[in-house]
């Protein structure tokens, strides 16, 4: 990824991405992360899960003014963050995800490098972002996975990566997760707990929100005030966290569109050899030019 000026990057030796199959209760704030039983319920009468962070739930400076959160404490929480499964380096291999210890260190670098430049971009302050692609088959999820896995690398922060690739999400594939529920079912019920859409991915400080049950009108889940509110909600809410959106390609969709608008920045992923010049300059035309970041080149 390059600056607005230049709006050509290069991810080398990345292949598509191919979805793989397959206190209410005397807690003090530096206890962090507050486990609780799958039988307990919170108030709405929804079980808390095992690895619920929604817990996590903290004032922000956005909210209460500059200096008013403790980052130490903030961070201290993440770092305590449960994880009820993790992906071995095998299961990370095999599925092309970053992890600091990775033998791929081409790969591993290159995302650490559009992870600081996106972070010059915004002051090092946390920021919801929209990955999107020229055209199908291009890697958007791949690259937005990856991104989040960057991210997360940093021990006193976090990452969520949404599906909002209503029409053919994968992202819970990769991750060899079976969603019950998800961003749709959230975005359909005022009354829905957000802990219930929060999956742990296996990755350390990473979580996934997948696309959910209801997708038949996608456009009409994207430009609803809850969805406004629930970007807001999470941004304000977790200080330390980094929000990535993947959507359809921005050629087939208006999705990837409607979303940049509620985001902070929108990025575009490029299939290398595979689009023409004028393709390209088409497609990241159609994002808002104050929020885009520039290309990111897979293949």
């Amino acid at each position: 990824m390059n600056d607005r000026k230049s709006n050509t990057g290069s991810l080398k030796d990345s292949e598509e991405d191919q979805p793989v199959v397959g206190d209410d209760n005397g807690n003090h704030p530096e206890d962090g992360y507050w486990l609780r039983s799958r039988d307990e319920l919170n108030k709405e009468g929804v079980p808390y899960s095992e690895w619920d962070d929604s817990r996590m739930l903290v004032p922000s400076s956005l909210e209460l003014g500059p200096g008013a959160v403790d980052r130490y404490v903030i961070s201290k929480q993440i770092v305590r963050m449960q994880e009820p499964r993790r992906l071995t380096a095998d299961d990370m291999d095999e599925r092309r995800i970053i992890y600091p210890e990775s033998g791929n260190r081409a790969m591993v670098n290159r995302f650490r490098d559009l992870r600081t430049k996106l972070l010059e971009a915004s002051g090092g302050n946390n920021f919801t972002i929209v990955v999107s692609a020229t055209n199908r088959g291009a890697g958007a999820s791949f690259v937005a996975l990856n991104l989040a896995a960057a991210f997360a690398f940093d021990q006193s922060k976090t990452a969520v990566v949404i599906d909002c690739n209503l029409r053919e999400p994968s992202l819970h594939s990769t991750l060899d997760i079976m969603p019950e529920t998800g961003l749709t079912d959230f975005l359909e019920d005022p009354d829905y707990d957000i802990a219930r859409i929060l999956y742990p991915t296996g990755i350390p400080r990473l979580r996934l929100i997948p696309a959910g049950s209801r997708r038949e009108t996608p456009s009409e889940f994207f430009t609803s005030f809850r969805m406004k509110q629930f970007l807001q909600a999470v941004r304000r809410r977790y200080p330390d966290r980094f929000i990535v959106l993947d959507t359809a390609p921005i050629t087939e969709s208006p999705d990837a569109r409607i979303l940049s608008e509620l985001c902070d920045y929108s990025m575009l992923v490029v299939p290398h050899g595979r689009v023409t010049p004028n393709q390209v300059e088409q497609a990241a035309t159609a994002f808002n030019p104050q929020k885009f970041v520039g290309t990111v080149i897979n293949g």
